[in-house]
């Protein structure tokens, strides 16, 4: 396991002490940097950017994406992560010798995770964003219902709202709330989980990144680095791509039997629309695609919706909110998806290595 001192430094408080430390360590390990500038400033006035590195031959066939902040506030983890293995001599041994290279994505929502939101600046949730809007977009009517509910006129919550959701709750299940609630809508922007009305800044931006680096390799992995879901510390193995038989086979060839599905009702994710790695099956047609998100659990369901529903308040509201209100709905939602313990940031890294080391491994087999 991944000693303490280490796991303390790997992990940053900001935005931009994290971005720094990626940038530092890529620069130590003679990988040079992209950066695509979002157009808007971060939380402290720093730039903000999807910065990519590709460590290894950049005409290698065999491609490892590892991917951090898809859902902003959630880039603490995955930023420790990347600049964990970029600065590990013997992880990029192995890459080197299975003839592996490797794509670091640093914090594909840059802006959510320097605000500390789980959305885009469009209020979009990213990994629901990946439809074809030329088409009519999904309903959700479970959503629709609870939707008065979810973000009412003032916070925190008056006592009749929280006791409405806990009779949902009893009467329909916590699963039934979770898959209204997280699934995915489309018909309410002010609200959670809003998968937008087009392409976001953060969608077109991936797109781009993997038609140049990813579109003529042969075999690709993907491991999308998340927080949130299932019990605290305990990385959550997801099948992030087709459901078909053939890659969900391959997929636990490479990171055991216990990667969940979706599909198959065994994950702490409900059903969601709009997911992301479908831009690698859009815009990499020709490759063999094989991919997870790496889930790791936080605090329990009902906290964390109760911290989405006040930052979307908050968002929805921030000229009636004082500071004091602001700073404590903000300091929930980060301690929501970020677990500041040196006991939760070991796991972490230790999970998240294995998990590495097992998709090189994979993209290597004959």
């Amino acid at each position: 396991m991944v000693d303490a001192e280490t796991a303390t430094a790997l992990f940053s408080q900001s935005y931009a002490e994290a971005r720094g430390k990626f940038l530092t360590v890529a620069g130590a390990a003679g990988l040079g940097v992209d950066s695509l500038a979002h157009p808007l400033m971060g939380r402290d006035g720093e730039p903000l950017a999807l910065d990519f590195v590709i460590d290894g031959a950049p005409d290698s066939g065999r491609q490892l994406i590892i991917s951090s902040g898809c859902h902003g506030v959630e880039g603490f983890c995955g930023s420790a992560v990347q600049t964990m293995l970029m600065g590990d001599d013997a992880f990029r041994s192995a890459c080197q010798a299975a003839q592996v290279s490797v794509l670091y994505l640093h914090a594909l929502n840059p802006w959510g995770f320097s605000w500390w939101r789980r959305t885009t600046h469009e209020n979009i949730d990213l990994n629901r964003n990946f439809l074809d809007f030329s088409q009519p977009l999904p309903a959700n009517p479970g959503y629709d219902e609870l939707a008065p509910l979810l973000i009412p006129p003032h916070w925190p919550a008056a006592s009749a709202n929280q006791a409405a959701i806990g009779q949902y709750i009893m009467t329909r299940g916590l699963p039934t709330l979770q898959a209204a609630v997280s699934g995915g809508q489309y018909a309410h922007p002010d609200g959670l989980f809003y998968g937008g009305d087009g392409p976001s800044w953060s969608n077109q931006q991936l797109r781009t990144v993997l038609r140049k680096l990813v579109s003529d390799r042969q075999r690709v992995a993907w491991i999308d680095l998340h927080t949130g879901l299932g019990p605290c510390g305990v990385g959550e193995r997801i099948l992030a791509a087709p459901d078909d038989p053939t890659t969900l086979a391959r997929t636990r060839r490479w990171w055991g039997a216990g990667v969940t599905s979706i599909g198959e009702g065994n994950s702490s994710s409900a059903p969601l629309e709009g997911l992301m790695f479908q831009a690698v099956v859009q815009e990499c047609p020709a490759v063999e695609y094989t991919g997870i998100a790496l889930e790791f659990g936080t605090v329990p369901l009902l906290a964390l919706l109760d911290a989405l529903r006040a930052d979307q308040w908050l968002q929805n509201h921030a000229d009636s909110a004082g500071p004091e209100l602001t700073s404590t709905i903000k300091q929930q939602l980060r301690d929501a998806f970020y677990v500041d313990s040196v006991d939760w940031k070991r796991q972490v890294l230790t999970q998240a290595a294995e998990a590495a080391q097992q998709a090189v491994i994979g993209l290597a087999e004959v």
